[in-house]
């Protein structure tokens, strides 16, 4: 069994249903494990990841409320007291991104500077 430990982020009750929703579709690969963290790119230098992915020997197991994800440790840096939401609505549909560290976002939404 491997250590979870505290989460370096927030998860919205939209979000985790979600994601719930989504684990607990036919056919869904229970070998994966959600997985959060930044990539280089976007119109603002760094773009966030958020899905599904095999664990790395580098990451490290997070739980929140009940939902354990994935993390490269050192990308903790850019994502420490981020928030990640759900929103179903007409105008919007789709996970957000809320980063107190983004000195910059875009318009996109997915984003971001520091």
């Amino acid at each position: 069994m491997e250590t979870k430990n505290a989460s370096p982020l927030l998860f919205t009750p939209g979000a985790i249903a979600e994601i719930k929703r989504l684990m607990g579709e036919p056919g869904f690969d229970t070998s994966l494990m959600l997985r959060v963290g930044v990539k280089g790119g976007g119109c603002s230098g760094f773009s966030y990841l958020l899905g599904f992915d095999q664990k790395m020997d580098s990451d490290a197991v997070y739980e929140y409320e009940g939902l354990s994800f994935i993390m490269n440790p050192s990308h903790g840096l850019y994502l420490t007291g981020m928030q990640i939401d759900y929103e179903n609505g007409l105008n919007a549909r789709g996970f957000t991104f809320e980063n107190p560290n983004a000195s910059k976002t875009c318009g996109c939404g997915t984003s971001f500077s520091v």
